[in-house]
C-alpha cells in the first residue's frame, strides 16, 4: 500500500483573473516569493508518507517553471494531460500515474490524495492527520471544517429566501483521499462533480470528514492572496 498525491493544475483561474486583471493562470501567481502552486507541492513532497507527487498540467501549459520545480526532488512528476474540467483532469491524472508507476502500483489498494493547487497553506501535519484518521476506511475521507457562519439561501432577486440550519454542515477542503481504483471508477460514473468526495458519494459511500482549520483556505479572489501570504509568513508565531 502506497500513498500518492495528485494536484490538478490545468485550470485558468478565470474568476481570479477577471478580478485581478492578470492573464497568468491563478496557480502561478506570485505568493510569498514563489508561484502559488509551489507551496502546496513543497508540503506534499515533504510529507514522509507520500511516495510520489503528480501535478496535472494542461498539455499546452507554457508557464510551468520546470527548472525551479526540479529542486523539489524526485518525488515530483509532471503529467501534461489536463482536461476541460477538474474531474476530467483528475481522471486523466489517475490513469497517467498508473502508467508512470507500472508494476510498482497497486491500483486497488494504493491511496491517492487529491489537493487543490490553490490551497497553498497546507501543512505536513494536516496531511499526516488525514492519513491517520482515514486509516483503512475504504470510503476514504477529506479535510473539512464545520460551517460557523449563518447561511442564507437567496431568491432570484438577491433577497433572503430562507435561513439554512448549519447543524451538521461542513465546508469541504483538500486533500481528499481515496483508493485509486475506487476514485477512478467514481469519476467515470459521475464526471460532472466538482470534488472527488462527491463522486464517491454517488457510489453510496460516505467519506470520513477529518477536521482541519480555516488556514487551509482556497485562493479564489485577489484578497485571498493577501490572507494566504499572511498565514504563510506568520504561521507558528505566537498570537498577540
Amino acid at each position: 500500500m502506497t500513498y500518492l498525491a495528485l494536484v490538478p493544475a490545468a485550470g485558468s483561474g478565470s474568476r481570479m483573473g477577471a478580478l485581478s486583471g492578470r492573464a497568468l493562470p491563478k496557480q502561478y501567481l506570485p505568493l510569498a516569493g514563489q508561484p502559488m502552486i509551489r507551496h502546496a507541492l513543497t508540503t506534499l513532497c515533504a510529507t514522509p508518507a507520500i511516495a510520489h507527487v503528480f501535478v496535472v498540467l494542461a498539455p499546452d501549459d507554457a508557464h510551468w517553471p520546470a527548472a525551479a520545480m526540479a529542486t523539489l526532488g524526485p518525488k515530483l512528476h509532471v503529467l501534461r494531460c489536463g482536461g476541460d474540467t477538474r474531474a476530467h483532469s483528475v481522471a486523466n491524472g489517475l490513469r497517467a500515474m498508473a502508467g508512470v508507476l507500472g508494476e510498482r502500483m497497486d491500483i486497488g489498494n494504493d491511496w491517492v490524495l487529491v489537493h487543490d493547487a490553490a490551497r497553498p497553506c497546507l501543512t505536513v501535519a494536516m496531511v499526516e492527520n488525514l492519513i491517520a484518521e482515514v486509516g483503512e476506511d475504504n470510503a476514504g475521507g477529506l479535510l473539512a471544517v464545520p460551517v460557523a457562519d449563518t447561511l442564507k439561501r437567496a431568491d432570484e432577486n438577491g433577497r433572503v429566501r430562507q435561513t439554512v440550519p448549519r447543524d451538521g454542515l461542513w465546508q469541504a477542503q483538500t486533500p481528499q483521499m481515496f483508493r485509486h481504483r475506487l476514485l477512478l471508477d467514481a469519476l467515470d460514473f459521475a464526471p460532472q462533480v466538482t470534488d472527488e468526495a462527491s463522486a464517491i458519494e454517488t457510489l453510496r459511500l460516505a467519506p470520513r470528514l477529518v477536521a482541519a482549520d480555516a488556514s487551509n483556505l482556497k485562493v479564489t479572489y485577489p484578497l485571498d492572496l493577501q490572507l494566504a501570504e499572511w498565514i504563510l509568513q506568520n504561521r507558528g508565531k505566537p498570537c498577540r
